[in-house]
């Protein structure tokens, strides 16, 4: 819900801390500013500010609307990490440390900012030593295009969903840090004609029109996904005098935000991980292998803003995976604030994965790791087990890097694949009882080691004699050694947990017994006593 009127900007100013007061001096700063655009600076700018003064302006333009901020002049107190005097940008109302845009000190003057809504808040703040001139700075309205920074964001044409207004265009400058912008439509519905002549979003691969062009599109078919070569990406709106449509929503991602992944293994992390992650993100990172393959991934560690107190779910900031290359596949789990997932497969060779976080409350994030599952075929009979992997599936690695139980049970290439036919009482097998169940298992080793890095991958091959069923399990993908030790602390911690509630119910047994003790003692004697006064 959004503010209207100034009432409730008096409200939100004062919830949000927005007036200010040096301490010293009594000088009152900053303030809401609702108007379409304006100016404001620092006290007694362009005179020296005082000291120990601490004000916020709070930025409210109208809804479905950005603020552009710039600065015209800008000299505070220099350190290295801003510790003295500083001056900082929110994306919103909340001092969030995922809503903060930067903070500045010293001579170099801050680049302009468009904010992801319609609020912006800018906070100043002055020690009690050394004082400069300050900054000046204007802001402005800006309904239709504008330049937008961050890891992701939205694009939506005027007035969306409703009809786009005639005569309208709309410029949005891309430009983020990370690497280069890919660009997803979510809607698309603009007039339609021939060579797109009447209504259209173009696409340059670049900040300007002037940019080699990626694409111009209209009608009700929805554009390609489009990744620029550059850090900058430029997106163009036009409409003519007649006939309107619904618009477009679209998401651009940064490279940090924005990853496909095609090696066997990996590892990745959400945005400035172990630091908190911004706010208003949705970041997607794709996991696509070779066919016949299915992804599992670890959680090596999750921190993402609690689930809602009203319905238990995970409402805010949440991390999704999908069995599948879109968000339209099965979804294999939604998870949010400090869950342990256990480690989750894909049923098909594509994993999507989507970070989505709100405007406020941002946390540290996750770290995960994955590994694609070798397609394989075992089957068992009561005497030998059968072990056949496409050899296009390991098409880098020599026969001898795949074994049953030890290296001299290496694989033979038979026609398309790499086989394996063992006898039990060979390569290392055993013999176990498990639920009541007599099995033979082994051990099959596939060596992706480069060089110096060992990085092997185990499967338990299992097979149950009588039945003639076998099955396969993979023991270690990425980082074993990692994993076992995050593996380790969780069974430590569950270890002292036991530990205390195995001392807090002996304590309770030994206080039981002394109670239990006590009460037989004075029924005795209360027996003693009564038998007592009989003979008397």
């Amino acid at each position: 819900m959004g503010c209207r009127g100034m009432g409730c900007l008096a409200a939100l100013a004062l919830l949000c801390g927005v007036l200010g007061v040096a301490p010293s001096t009594g000088i009152k700063c900053g303030g809401v500013l609702s108007a379409p655009s304006g100016n404001f600076s620092s006290p007694n700018f362009p005179g020296p500010y005082p000291y120990e003064t601490e004000c916020t302006w709070l930025i409210v333009v109208a809804e479905g609307s950005s603020v552009l901020l710039s600065f015209s002049h800008f000299e505070l107190e220099y350190h290295a990490a801003c510790a003295y005097d500083y001056l900082q940008v929110y994306n919103g109302a909340a001092r969030d440390r995922g809503n903060l845009l930067g903070t500045f000190c010293g001579h170099s003057t801050p680049p302009p900012f468009a904010s992801a809504w319609h609020v912006m808040a800018v906070v100043f703040r002055s020690d009690r030593h050394v004082a400069k001139r300050g900054f000046a700075a204007a802001y402005r309205k800006d309904a239709c295009g504008g330049q937008l920074t961050g890891l992701s964001g939205e694009i939506t044409s005027p007035r969306y969903p409703e009809s786009y207004p005639n005569d309208a265009e709309c410029r949005w400058s891309i430009g983020v840090a990370g690497g280069p912008v890919t660009l997803v439509f979510a809607d698309f519905q603009v007039e339609g004609g021939q060579g797109c002549g009447f209504d259209y979003v173009a696409l340059f691969d670049g900040p300007t029109a002037a940019a080699p062009r990626l694409g111009r599109y209209c009608g009700s078919t929805q554009p390609p996904r489009t990744v620029s070569s550059t850090q900058h990406l430029l997106v163009l709106f036009k409409s003519d005098f007649n006939i309107v449509g619904r618009g477009f929503k679209a998401h651009f991602y940064s490279g940090e935000c924005q990853e496909v992944y095609t090696a066997i293994k990996g590892n990745f992390s959400s945005p400035q991980y172990p630091n908190f992650y911004p706010n208003n993100l949705q970041c997607q990172w794709s996991i696509q292998l070779p066919p016949g393959y299915r992804i599992k991934i670890f959680f090596l560690d999750l921190e993402l803003e609690a689930r809602s107190s009203l319905t238990g779910g995970c409402d805010y900031d949440c991390l999704s995976a999908f069995d599948g290359g879109a968000e339209n596949a099965s979804l294999l789990g939604t998870w949010c604030g400090r869950d342990s997932p256990a480690p989750v497969t894909s049923r098909g060779h594509r994993l999507l994965l989507v970070l989505r976080t709100d405007r406020s409350t941002a946390k540290r994030g996750f770290s995960l790791a994955y590994v694609g599952v070798v397609p394989m075929n075992v089957s068992c009979t009561r005497t030998d087990f059968h072990i056949q992997i496409p050899v296009r599936a390991l098409a880098q690695l020599e026969r001898n890097k795949i074994y049953l139980g030890m290296p001299s049970c290496a694989a033979h290439v038979v026609g398309s694949n790499f086989k394996i036919h063992t006898r039990f009482d060979t390569c290392g097998t055993e013999s176990q009882r498990r639920n009541n169940t007599n099995i033979i298992i082994s051990t099959l080793y596939i060596d992706f080691s480069v060089g110096d890095q060992e990085d092997v991958h185990r499967y338990e091959v299992q097979c149950e004699p009588k039945r003639k069923e076998a099955a396969v399990t993979l023991i270690a993908g990425p980082g074993p050694h990692r994993l076992s030790q995050v593996e380790n602390l969780v069974e430590a911690q569950q270890w002292e947990a036991g530990g205390v509630d195995a001392r807090e119910a002996r304590s309770q047994d030994t206080s039981d017994i002394v109670f239990i003790s006590i009460c037989i003692l004075a029924g005795l004697l209360m027996v003693i006593a009564v038998v007592g006064l009989v003979l008397l």
